[in-house]
């Protein structure tokens, strides 16, 4: 039988209850336990496969093609595990449960409510994923805050397993905010307090607190919330704001959370082995040379919506030696200023994906400046799709090359739906989604930096690279370097000549890890890092 973890949060959103679940999982898995992890979302949508990145940041994509939620990814870089849509369970998907079985006569003409039906379905997506994982642990976070309407079902359904699995099987850590204030110059804990009160009034008394602030937590404060919360002492655990997301799980140890955890769950309290991870902090903290990578999208003024290129532009600096600083460029903007005023100080340019025509003229600029600048660019989904648009325009003198995505009526759309899917018009899950495998070519950039011939990656896309066009492209000098196996689907592109321009059809930087950077993301900064920039050009030199 699976221990169970679940964590809440307080006060204010976004306070890193995500960061803290996937500590808490690496912690767990350093004592040599298995670790599963479940996000519940009290959102009505179905999956966050629909919302906009304004509303709800990035989607993450799993093995098995699940849309959901960017907080597992920061489970998957942690823990090292790859989840499945069994790890994310919206209000939406319960609620149409509810209705669907409703509908089918399965609840025998009964009045449908919210406890017990909606509550057992959650009980149950819970209890799934312990029988199907087998994992020692399960750690669950649940979305939002302690008092949220949507979120009371959750609430009581994480009070209900307690009394479904036992007490000494499950342990619940609340994650609350201690406000500074400037003028009396000290943390407050009253906010923690009416939290936790609203918690117990729901039937959930917390085993441990996580005190959130931009500094630690003094003793004085800690022993309060302790007296007011009915927690022991040295369950109130200070989380001060880090220099690093990664520093956490150390922290988190050596505040002694790990042995809390074990004991009140009934665990070995082995020694942990966090060695490996101390490197890569250690290695984080280090003075590094700054390298200005350009990321050109449509959605930069809120970065969570890149979240996992972000950190896979992280893990490919720390194993470069370089300090990756981003520079954010609206797609947009290169329409309104050009290319070289925004992108001139940039050593490489990365287009992640995206949806919609907006900005598209822009990142086609971008790729069209990365090409005559020899500066190493990367194209995630959508970039390489742009890519590809560019050198048909550029190279083939095809003025009108697009993508169905910019004009549905084009004559010579290079990129275009899926065979098959030409007449879906519903926008959820109608996408290539999910891991599938791909076959790189010989003597390739591409082959030689996996240094493998096959490799599977995860996919979140409509349109594909029309094949009509790939003979001419293939012969003017961009490469179809990675197909599908069969060689009907292209899905990496690269300029011939190029010190590195590489786009990919699939999204590489979900499979990134700290200790083990993307092999595409490892090499973009690696021939980024080999330019001197003169005169607004790129020479390349070889580093010893």
């Amino acid at each position: 039988m699976s221990k169970f973890i679940f964590v809440t949060g307080g006060v204010v959103s976004s306070l890193g209850k995500g960061i803290a679940v996937a500590s808490i999982g690496r912690m767990l898995k350093s004592r040599g336990m298995s670790v599963s992890v479940l996000k519940l979302d009290p959102y009505l949508n179905v999956d966050p496969g629909t919302m906009s990145p304004y509303q709800h940041g990035e989607v993450f994509v799993t093995v098995d093609g699940s849309e959901t939620d960017l907080d597992l990814g920061h489970y998957e870089r942690f823990i090292d595990v790859e989840l499945t849509e069994l790890s994310n369970v919206t209000a939406g998907q319960i609620y149409s449960e509810v209705i669907a079985n409703e509908r089918a006569g399965q609840y025998l003409g009964g009045t449908i409510q919210t406890v017990p039906h909606v509550t057992n379905l959650i009980k149950e997506r819970v209890l799934k994923l312990a029988e199907v994982s087998q994992a020692d642990v399960v750690v669950v976070e649940v979305g939002g805050t302690v008092g949220d309407i949507e979120g009371q079902p959750f609430i009581e359904a994480i009070r209900q397993v307690r009394n479904t699995v036992g007490q000494q099987d499950t342990f619940y850590v609340h994650v609350t905010l201690l406000p500074y204030l400037g003028a009396t110059g000290e943390l407050k804990t009253k906010p923690t307090q009416h939290s936790v009160n609203t918690l117990r009034g729901m039937g959930v008394q917390p085993d441990a607190i996580l005190c959130r602030a931009d500094q630690e937590t003094g003793e004085d404060e800690r022993r309060k919330i302790a007296l007011y919360c009915d927690v022991n002492a040295e369950a109130v655990i200070s989380l001060p704001t880090l220099s690093s997301v990664y520093e956490v799980p150390l922290h988190l140890e050596a505040e002694g959370l790990g042995s809390i955890l074990t004991n009140g769950l009934d665990l070995p309290d082995t020694k942990p082995d966090l060695e490996s991870w101390r490197a890569i902090v250690r290695v984080d903290e280090e003075e590094h040379e700054q390298i200005d990578i350009a990321l050109v999208g449509k959605y930069v003024e809120l970065q969570d919506s890149y979240l996992s290129v972000v950190e896979a532009l992280h893990h490919a600096g720390l194993h470069n030696d370089r300090k990756v600083n981003i520079q954010w460029v609206a797609a947009e903007d290169i329409e309104e200023h050009g290319a070289e005023k925004l992108l001139g100080s940039a050593r490489g340019i990365i287009v992640p994906g995206g949806f919609g025509e907006r900005g598209l003229e822009g990142m086609i600029a971008a790729a069209n400046y990365a090409r005559h600048s020899n500066i190493p660019y990367l194209g995630l989904c959508l970039g390489m799709q742009i890519m590809v648009v560019e050198y048909a325009r550029n190279e083939l003198g095809i003025a009108d090359a697009t993508s169905l995505e910019i004009d549905p009526e084009a004559a010579n759309p290079v990129i275009a739906f899926m065979e098959g899917q030409e007449e879906l018009h519903s926008t959820g899950g109608t996408m290539r989604l999910g891991v599938y495998p791909c076959f790189l070519k010989e003597g390739t950039k591409v082959r030689a930096a996996y240094e493998q011939e096959t490799v599977d990656e995860r996919h979140r896309h409509r349109y594909e690279f029309n094949n009509e066009y790939r003979v001419p492209l293939e012969e003017a000098g961009l490469i179809a370097s990675g197909t599908s196996p069969d060689g009907s689907l292209v899905e990496v592109t690269e300029v011939y000549g190029h010190p590195f321009m590489v786009g990919s059809q699939f999204h590489p930087e979900f499979g990134s890890r700290p200790e083990r950077p993307h092999p595409l993301f490892r090499e973009f900064i690696r021939v980024a890092k080999t330019t001197l920039r003169e005169g607004g050009q790129h020479d390349f030199f070889e580093e010893e």
